[in-house]
């Protein structure tokens, strides 16, 4: 009897199968909260740092970039002031030429003073031509112009300048001939060569076939022998263990080789606005800058860069700087010319 009446409150106080079940299914969910909280932390402070290190990456690139702005920026600065002179001075030839043809209509019957007037103006031409233009050819045309201008007149004065005239001819004749065609043509196809050819860390060891064939037996091989000796061919084929003279070759990130490249063709591009201005120093300065960069982080094996290398030498070995003549000699000449043709009115 006593036996009876205690099992249902026994039963009573154990839990049951259903609140067993619910309590363990709640602490695997917050077990599961947990773990995907921490995982999730943990991605939180990876992507955090990958962020940090790109930024600063993107600040480094950032002054490089403002640092290259700044560049252009003073070059276009000093590329606008020639452009002002330029100005300045063609206004000056224009407002010469418009006083020469102004003198034209007044001299039309004097033979002797027109053909003055023309040498003079042939001189002034021929003044602008080497100032604005550095042009000796076009400048030693209207130099000879003159002098067949001078021809018929058969004076004393005449014969004086055109002795004149023939000193600056002999002197424009000696000056060294550049050819700024050829030599803007081999810039512009050393940039583009410089475009293709590999970096350092985008070399490629390539395998000498000919080293191999030399390796190769000087008596014919057969059956079993033959059979070993390509085995082991094909083994020593598998590592290649080439030879690099720099024992740290710098290896450049995809950004870093781009503004690398893009390096590159601006200093080609500076060089050939020098070539224009025959600025020697800074001709030669930007294709020093060029082949340094070459050897430096190019693969200086690789055909393309052997002759980049080659053009780069090239270019650099000529001597674009001229020293122009003023013409002043001959100016002075015809001055005074005038001046004794106006006595004498």
């Amino acid at each position: 009897m006593t036996n009876t009446t205690d099992t249902p409150f026994v039963d009573r106080q154990r839990p049951s199968m259903f609140a067993v079940g619910t309590m363990v299914l709640v602490i695997i969910a917050i077990l599961t909260l947990a773990w995907q909280w921490l995982n999730t932390r943990h991605r939180f402070n990876e992507i955090e740092k990958s962020l940090s290190i790109k930024l600063e990456t993107y600040q480094a690139l950032n002054q490089q970039s403002l640092a290259l702005a700044k560049q252009a920026e003073e070059r276009s600065t000093q590329a606008n002031a020639r452009t002002i002179i330029l100005e300045q001075k063609l206004a000056e030839s224009r407002d010469q030429q418009e006083a020469l043809q102004t003198l034209y209509t007044q001299l039309a019957e004097n033979r002797e003073a027109t053909a003055v007037a023309e040498v003079e103006q042939l001189l002034t031409i021929a003044k602008q031509q080497l100032q604005l233009a550095s042009n000796v050819k076009s400048a030693l045309l209207a130099l000879e112009a003159a002098d067949h201008r001078l021809e018929p007149l058969d004076l004393p004065r005449a014969v004086q300048l055109r002795e004149t005239l023939q000193l600056e001819i002999e002197t424009l004749r000696d000056l060294p001939q550049i050819d700024m065609i050829a030599l803007s043509a081999q810039l512009t196809y050393l940039t583009e060569l410089c475009n293709t050819i590999p970096l350092i860390s985008e070399r490629q060891p390539t395998l000498n076939m000919n080293a191999s064939k030399n390796l190769a037996p000087a008596q014919p091989l057969h059956g079993v022998q033959q059979f070993w000796w390509a085995i082991w061919d094909d083994i020593k084929n598998l590592v290649t263990v080439e030879r690099i003279d720099k024992p740290e070759p710098p290896l450049l990130s995809p950004e870093h080789a781009l503004y690398l490249r893009e390096n590159v063709k601006l200093r080609l591009l500076t060089a050939r606005i020098a070539l224009l201005q025959h600025d020697e120093s800074t001709y030669k300065a930007d294709l020093g800058m060029v082949k340094t960069w070459l050897n430096q982080y190019f693969d200086t094996k690789h055909p393309d860069t052997i002759k980049a290398l080659v053009l780069l030498n090239k270019l650099s070995s000529n001597n674009i700087s001229l020293e122009l003549p003023q013409l002043s000699d001959s100016l002075a000449a015809v001055n005074s010319y005038k001046l004794m043709l106006e006595k004498n009115e």
